[in-house]
């Protein structure tokens, strides 16, 4: 008897060695949003849930920005119960954008429906359809912003209760095992639409592999890798960096003393204790308390997110609104 196709062999195999860590009777859900990646994830969930203890759901989030989305929704809803997840809850959102895009209010929208649906169903971990393509899309969009090191090294496996199992698995190889398992999947039309920033990375991440050859893709996830264990360090630094400087103001020389890559990740953890919006906290920020520190001139305060002023006196920076 031969056994599965070897995509969906790997599939299967990222999601046992993703949920190998749960307890017995844990609950896992699936984002599905009915597209060839959440869907392969669905099938192998539903496949390796009836080898194990534990047990499978799904969510599909509704984001209402297409006529017919409710009824794609459904759709979708049914297909997953048929693979044998239960429950499995179909969300309607309301995308509201202020002022940070369409993408990034339904994407957070979308971590809402998912957080409240796993608090209802008392859910231990929530899986994500992200793929090595992906991931790829995101550091080469970390690349176009000249981001630093935290956003080029890309998606996580692992954040609080959502885990990403396929991230070394392609997008085709997804369309693969469906295909092979007999599985229908639904093509998002916005995932064409060049309209998105998301889609003008996947196209240039195609144009680039069929430029300079296969393995494009590989090489800029392998490269998020990399760079996430030098972020992590630089991080778990300035995080004893910040315990060990206390409650301002903050000596000079304490702060000079620091290495620039851990001195900038300590002001941005500085601004964000003081009452800064962690969302709205960029370079340019820690750029301007940078200066009171290398660059000093006599200058007036630093203006910050959150009505924070940064100010130098007498040998001292201290953060205030």
């Amino acid at each position: 008897m031969s056994g599965p196709h070897p995509s969906t062999a790997q599939i299967r195999y990222a999601v046992r060695s993703a949920l190998a860590d749960l307890s017995p009777g844990a609950v896992v859900l699936v984002a599905c949003s009915g597209g060839g990646d959440s869907m392969a994830l669905a099938e192998a969930v539903a496949h390796e849930q009836r080898h194990d203890d534990w047990s499978s759901g799904a969510v599909v989030v509704d984001h209402g920005l297409q006529p017919d989305s409710a009824e794609v929704a459904g759709m979708v809803g049914e297909r997953v119960r048929a693979l044998g997840l239960d429950p499995v809850a179909v969300e309607r959102v309301v995308v509201a954008d202020r002022g940070s895009g369409l993408e990034a209010a339904a994407r957070d929208a979308r971590y809402a429906a998912l957080d409240a649906v796993a608090d209802r169903v008392g859910a231990t971990v929530v899986l994500l359809g992200h793929t090595l393509d992906d991931q790829a899309e995101q550091v080469l969009l970390g690349l176009v912003r000249g981001s630093g090191a935290r956003s080029l090294s890309g998606m996580p496996s692992t954040r609080g209760r959502f885990r990403r199992p396929l991230l070394g698995v392609t997008r085709h190889q997804c369309r693969e095992s469906l295909e092979a398992e007999g599985v229908a999947w639904w093509d998002d039309p916005m995932n064409d639409d060049p309209a998105f920033t998301r889609v003008r990375a996947r196209r240039a991440v195609a144009d680039l592999e069929a430029d300079l050859g296969p393995g494009v893709a590989a090489a800029l996830a392998r490269s998020a890798d990399l760079l996430r264990e030098d972020a992590d360090h630089l991080d778990s630094l300035a995080d004893s960096a910040v315990q060990a400087l206390g409650a301002g103001p903050w000596e000079v020389d304490d702060l000079a003393a620091l290495p620039r890559a851990v001195r900038t990740r300590v002001w941005r953890r500085l601004l964000v204790a003081a009452g800064a919006p962690a969302g709205q906290v960029g370079t340019r920020h820690t750029d301007a308390c940078e200066r009171l520190v290398t660059s000093w001139r006599g200058q007036g305060p630093a203006h910050l997110p959150g009505d924070l002023r940064a100010t130098r006196s007498g040998g001292r920076i201290a953060l205030s609104r």
